[in-house]
């Protein structure tokens, strides 16, 4: 069974005016697309929580948790980060606790052989968050803190991130930069924000290695980065064996992304959910919780969520046929 995670404080999170992309209808249209293709009521609802400071200390300093506070008191309105381009309301703060914490569900109802994997539907987003900085519309990278609470509260050894946003999760990255034990593989297009992720970007000391860049040109298809999931991807995990795998899941590789310039169709994304179920199935016992990151058009974000869940309730049996 695949697990879902919502809560409706991620709706209370404003990035921004009411023609900013990253707005709260966006989890209401992931919820319509579920709806409407029956797969909702097959989901088993996971209960988010709110992370404690120690489990955000696994990543984030405790500076940089320090400021975050200063700066989301008394807010009438909207303010702009200090660290830049990350704007918080007067329950930002408290919905990206929420959305950390909704992720560590997922994790620990995989875990405990609740469900075979999840996808959580969580704002703000993370993977441009660093250990020390909120940027690109991220507060707190909950990708990172999962893998890292997995290793702490769950003795995971070595987690694979799989990340798919149209942009590069440079915080994530910048993170694990050095580890060996957490592999990060990403698809995106490096002439857009942030700028980073060049295949020459690889690791540094003994994490040489253990991070795999593959950027694409502006207008790649489902065919291209398909074949980068299946040329790059495939042969590194089973090289790294991961005992977890998180997806970085961002729909902004979308076909008329708001802000993304790739042509990724649903279809698209179901084939690359396959791929990587199928490398959690071998590899991993099928252990996989997926989170929301970009996706702003708002019918393609609804109908390549569906398409992605779709795949993940898939039996490990029929996974393995593909």
């Amino acid at each position: 069974m695949t697990g879902f995670v919502y809560d409706e404080i991620y709706l209370r999170h404003l990035a921004g005016d009411t023609g900013h992309p990253d707005r709260p209808e966006r989890l209401t249209a992931v919820q319509d697309g579920l709806k409407s293709k029956g797969l909702l009521k097959l989901l088993l609802p996971i209960q988010a929580r709110k992370v404690s400071d120690d489990v955000l200390e696994l990543v984030h300093d405790k500076d940089y948790l320090a400021l975050l506070r200063r700066e989301a008191v008394d807010i009438a309105g909207l303010r702009m980060l200090s660290t830049g381009d990350t704007v918080i309301s007067p329950d930002s703060l408290e919905a990206a606790y929420w959305a950390a914490g909704g992720v560590l569900s997922a994790v620990d109802a995989v875990m405990k052989g609740e469900v075979g994997n999840a996808f959580a539907a969580v704002r703000p987003p993370g993977h441009h968050a660093t250990r020390n900085r909120g940027m690109g519309f991220c507060i707190f990278n909950n990708v990172a803190v999962a893998a890292r609470y997995l290793q702490q509260a769950h003795g995971i050894a070595r987690v694979l991130i799989v990340d798919w946003d149209y942009h590069h999760g440079n915080g994530t990255q910048d993170i694990f930069y050095d580890d060996p034990s957490i592999f990060y593989f990403s698809t995106h297009d490096t002439s857009a924000y942030p700028g980073t992720g060049s295949s020459n970007e690889t690791g540094s000391g003994p994490g040489a290695g253990a991070t795999l860049n593959i950027p694409l040109p502006r207008g790649a298809s489902d065919e291209l980065i398909l074949e980068a999931f299946q040329q790059h991807l495939v042969p590194a995990a089973r090289i790294f064996k991961p005992d977890f795998i998180l997806i970085s899941a961002g729909f902004d590789a979308m076909r008329n992304d708001l802000l993304g310039e790739f042509d990724v169709t649903p279809a698209g994304f179901a084939a690359l959910t396959r791929v990587v179920h199928d490398l959690a199935v071998e590899l991993s016992h099928g252990r996989l919780v997926s989170v929301l990151e970009g996706g702003y058009r708002l019918d393609g974000l609804a109908a390549s969520v569906a398409a992605h869940v779709e795949v993940l309730m898939e039996p490990a049996t029929s996974a393995q046929s593909h």
